[in-house]
């Protein structure tokens, strides 16, 4: 039986130039050594570090104190922001338990319609010589004070709490104070859910930080 021939690498020539000027074939280099261990690319090996060796998680900051907040009053003393919640009628709601807080003006319609008709009706008759000036003088002026009421109307306040239906006040007086009173209530009831968060999330990192060291030392 022929033995096997070992497998021939055909490489083809290079051309090299010399030193008259002329040209010539030289074979590349058919050596199959293998490289040395040190010549390829070595590995990175500063991802790798080890879990152990990387620093401690610093210990989580506590959240600051809490704001503390002045005591405002409206003009008739029905309204109260206390640094603890609402006072709507001598009733507290703490700014925990609220969402947020309304202000509307609203207008008596039924005041309006009156006012409006009774000044049509006295004026009517008083140019039709219905009415002497006397009666018509104060049927014209009830009517103006109804007119009056009617569009003056009131506040009225709506308090929004979680999972309740919202909470009903009306309040007589200019509007604007009232409309500063609920934009001062609001920004409380925002603060203090936003340091309510602030705890919680404080306190779950802190677990976390102390169960950490207890998970690794058993694995």
């Amino acid at each position: 039986m022929k033995a096997l021939l070992p497998a021939v690498r055909l490489v083809p020539p290079v051309w090299v130039q010399t030193t008259t000027g002329s040209g010539a074939f030289r074979a590349m280099d058919h050596s199959t050594s293998s490289p040395s261990p040190g010549s390829g690319p070595q590995p990175h090996h500063s991802a790798g570090v080890a879990a152990g060796s990387l620093p401690a998680e610093p210990l989580p900051q506590p959240p600051p104190e809490p704001e503390q907040f002045l005591l405002q009053r409206s003009e008739d003393g029905r309204v109260a922001l206390t640094n603890e919640g609402l006072e709507l009628n001598n009733e507290l709601y703490g700014w925990r338990e609220l969402e947020a807080v309304d202000v509307r003006p609203v207008r008596w319609l039924l005041g309006v319609l009156l006012g409006v008709s009774m000044l049509c009706v006295f004026l009517l008759g008083y140019l039709q010589f219905w009415l002497s000036t006397v009666p018509a003088a104060l049927g014209l002026g009830l009517g103006m004070a109804l007119l009056a009421w009617g569009v003056r109307g009131t506040n009225r306040w709506r308090l929004y709490r979680p999972g309740r239906e919202p909470r009903h006040f009306a309040f007589s007086g200019g509007a604007r104070s009232w409309q500063q009173l609920a934009q001062e209530a609001n920004r409380r009831i925002r603060q203090r859910h936003d340091e309510a968060a602030a705890t919680a999330a404080y306190w779950l990192a802190l677990h976390d930080w102390q169960t950490r060291p207890r998970e690794q030392s058993s694995s």
